[in-house]
């Protein structure tokens, strides 16, 4: 049993806006149930609070002359314990963890999780007498970046794992940022935070952590490649021997179709035929016109270029020109909100938009749809596609990241082998997708064909207690680097 420092910037249901939330939340669960000593380090947002209940004082301090407390709760339908790092300066604000209410981050945004890796380090070290010291730290994302960075020189350090959920966002800031945080001077190099002369958060964790890994095999692989790898990918080759992936996994407690209290009828491989329930609910619902046999295709997005709305976009009046239903969720850059709604104003009858989100609306989209549009550009992991095979809705996504990693193509091969679970599209393009997505309908038609597809898709195990043996034979890989760096 190792004592497990987990930190986050958001986690599922206190907090989400994206993958990395249902990760945070389901992970260290499965890690407790595997009898690890796990707490959970989040920011004390205005939405943590409000849901938090039975909170105690753990220890308190001043970081950048802000006055924080360490707050302790519990995780939700769990055992797990949740810190808070209560800092109304830093995180007493409405709205996005990140973002302020124009869609811009927050202007002090380098401040306030430097705030939070400051307190995360200090718990690392045993320096607020909580009698309890981790023995590895596990950082995801750029707004822990700067805890393995900060550990690096003391002495009887914990290890340190951090885990890239999007190499994309890195959190990027000007050299009079790194000289406000008060860093130590020798981590201004490109060796260490500095990137094209300005401050990276995500190189604290790249450069610095015993052990790194992304959300998926295929995505690990891809990030050693300038085309994905946005900049760090030199980087990631030196550390390549200690960089590995570990595909994410989903909390079945929560995304079940036997058992979901969002859907209109529960269903599962014995009762599929109660999926249908679904789809007229969601219909109904949308005011789409109410017919079982109209293939109906759900997504839920963000709504930015990495998901494959460019080339949704451009193929949408041949899309909508075939006999289908598509209903899109989600938020993001007002251009695409403002096509698509563009788009459902003309053609009432075949695409409904919702903007916003919306958690129970998301379960029924992916119990109700026959298929989920996921065409994206890159994608680390991906958690829709996981719950679309575990809803049987056949998804439909681009050859890259953990897509690759969990949806097999329904090609005539598969099929005969009984493996296919979904529809590949092979170029980021609107013509490989429409081309994909006739091959869908095509098969839509056939009732044995689809529901064999059905079938091999929830069938599958992406549960979290598969994935959370592999992390804790990682988090054995890092103690061993840590010691052996330390000899």
């Amino acid at each position: 049993m190792s004592k497990i420092l987990y930190v986050s910037s958001e986690a599922f249901p206190l907090i989400k806006t994206g993958g990395l939330a249902d990760v945070a939340g389901s992970l260290p669960i499965a890690l407790s149930n595997l009898s690890e000593d796990i707490r959970l380090l989040l920011p004390a947002y205005p939405q943590v609070m409000q849901q938090t209940e039975n909170v105690k004082q753990l220890a308190s301090g001043t970081y950048y002359n802000f006055k924080v407390s360490l707050l302790e709760t519990q995780l939700p339908n769990s055992k797990v314990p949740v810190w808070l790092v209560h800092c109304p300066a830093a995180f007493d604000r409405p709205g996005s963890p990140y973002m302020d209410s124009d869609g811009q981050p927050w202007h002090d945004n380098a401040l306030r999780f430097a705030v939070f890796c400051k307190v995360a380090v200090d718990i690392a070290m045993n320096k607020l007498n909580l009698r309890w010291q981790p023995d590895i730290v596990h950082g995801n994302d750029w707004q822990s970046g700067l805890i393995p960075a900060l550990l690096q020189p003391c002495k009887q350090r914990p290890a340190t794992v951090f885990t890239i959920h999007n190499l994309a966002y890195q959190g990027l800031f000007n050299y009079q940022t790194f000289l406000d945080l008060e860093l130590p001077a020798e981590l201004w190099h490109p060796d260490a935070l500095e990137f094209h002369d300005q401050l990276s958060f995500i190189k604290g964790g790249l450069v610095f952590s015993d052990r790194i890994n992304a959300v998926s095999p295929t995505y690990a692989h891809e990030i050693l490649q300038p085309k994905y790898g946005n900049g760090l990918s030199g980087l990631l080759q030196h550390r390549q021997t200690r960089l590995s992936g570990i595909l994410n996994g989903i909390d079945h407690s929560i995304w079940n179709p036997a058992t979901d209290p969002h859907l209109a009828a529960c269903y599962d491989t014995t009762t599929l035929d109660q999926k249908s329930v679904n789809k007229l609910a969601l219909q109904k619902q949308f005011d789409l016109p109410i017919d079982a046999k109209i293939p109906l295709i759900g997504m839920i997005s963000r709504m930015v270029e990495q998901k494959g709305l460019d080339i949704i976009l451009q193929g949408m009046a041949e899309m909508l020109a075939m006999p289908l239903q598509l209903v899109i969720l989600g938020t993001g850059d007002i251009h695409y909100e403002m096509q698509l709604m563009e788009w459902s104003r003309k053609y009432p009858e075949r695409l409904k938009v919702i903007i916003g989100y919306n958690e129970p609306l998301s379960h029924l989209i992916e119990a109700g749809s026959d298929l989920f549009l996921m065409p994206s550009a890159f994608e680390p992991c991906g958690l829709n596609q996981l719950y679309s095979l575990r809803y049987g809705t056949l998804p439909i996504v681009r050859n890259v990241g953990g897509l690759a990693d969990t949806v097999i193509d329904a090609s005539k091969q598969n099929r005969a082998n009984a493996t296919a679970n979904g529809f590949v599209v092979t170029h980021q393009s609107s013509t490989a997708l429409l081309t994909t997505l006739k091959h869908a309908l095509t098969l839509y038609a056939l009732p044995e064909a689809w529901r064999q597809l059905q079938l091999t898709a929830m069938n599958g195990d992406f549960s979290w207690a598969h994935s959370a043996k592999h992390y804790i034979e990682l988090y054995q890989q890092a103690l061993a680097d840590r010691d052996q760096t330390a000899d």
